[in-house]
């Protein structure tokens, strides 16, 4: 055993013997880097040094008291500060409201190049009475019966009768010596004229002839001629039925009055009332407009 060690010492250093450059194995220390000097980096190109980051300020050290035993010095409090007086507050100026905004008027339409301007609107005139207003003022329709509310009006009154042959000649001269008495009284006309028919026997009827008129100014009744009076025609609900017929048929339209008022059991007054809207120039005129007013009771 010992032979065997030995033999391998003298292999070993046999071997070391022969290396190139007499390099032998030894134990290498390694030599410690250098210290690094840290500089500070150049701006980038286009920076100005004030866009460089500084570097951090160094905070010195914070002296620490000695800690001696004993009292300490009592330091002065300080003198308590002027008392402030407080300032009256001043009201805010008051500013002026804004304005209302006004109404923006749309700009006028005009008609196209080449069309004529319109006309501007008629003055309608109030207080000017309409002698041809009508009791019901709407038109009425021969194929309909309405029911309307009259209203009293202002009239003058003429009392007469006549048998039924004279009956269209009667009521046209009365009318004409009512608009004879209005126009001489100064009464303006302000309706249609109108007969009550207060009685009718088989050879004739007795009626009141009556003419709408506006009051008179002041109230004054003014003097008529023989049998001229003033009156109201009459007023409440009524029904309208429509006759446009010659004058000599209107015995037809009275036919449909009674039919229908037995129709419908409707109990009328004895008075019926004939509103003209066409004048009574002509019992043949086919195109004669009468309103029949009956009034239930």
């Amino acid at each position: 055993m010992r032979d065997s060690r030995q033999y391998s010492l003298i292999y070993i250093l046999a071997l070391l013997a022969s290396l190139p450059n007499g390099m032998a194995f030894a134990q290498t220390r390694v030599a410690p880097p250098p210290a690094v000097e840290s500089a500070p980096l150049a701006p980038p190109p286009g920076a100005s040094p004030a866009q460089m980051p500084s570097a951090p300020a160094q905070t010195p050290p914070v002296p620490v008291p000695d800690s001696q035993s004993g009292p300490q010095p009592v330091q002065p409090a300080p003198p308590p500060p002027n008392p402030v007086v407080p300032q009256p507050v001043q009201p805010a100026p008051t500013l002026p409201g804004p304005a209302e905004p006004q109404p923006v008027q749309p700009p006028p339409t005009l008609p196209p190049p080449g069309q004529p301007l319109p006309a501007p609107p008629a003055q309608q005139q109030t207080g000017v009475p309409d002698p041809n207003a009508t009791l019901a003022g709407k038109r009425g329709d021969s194929s309909d019966i309405d029911e309307v509310a009259l209203v009293a009006k202002p009239v003058l009154a003429l009392s007469g009768q006549a048998t039924w042959d004279q009956g269209f000649q009667k009521l046209s001269e009365s009318f004409n010596i009512l608009r004879a008495e209005a126009q001489k009284a100064g009464l303006p006309v302000a309706g249609r004229p109108l007969s009550l028919f207060v009685e009718t026997t088989d050879d004739g009827f007795r009626f009141e002839a009556m003419l709408p008129v506006a009051p008179s100014a002041g109230g004054q009744v003014p003097a008529f001629g023989p049998g001229i009076r003033l009156g109201a025609s009459p007023a409440g609900r009524a029904l309208r039925f429509l006759h446009v017929a010659p004058y000599d048929d209107i015995d037809s339209t009275y036919e449909t009055i009674t039919a229908y008022l037995e129709a419908k059991s409707i109990a009328v007054k004895d008075a019926f009332l004939e509103e003209y809207v066409s004048d009574l120039r002509d019992p043949g005129d086919p195109n004669l407009e009468i309103n029949v007013y009956v009034q239930p009771k």
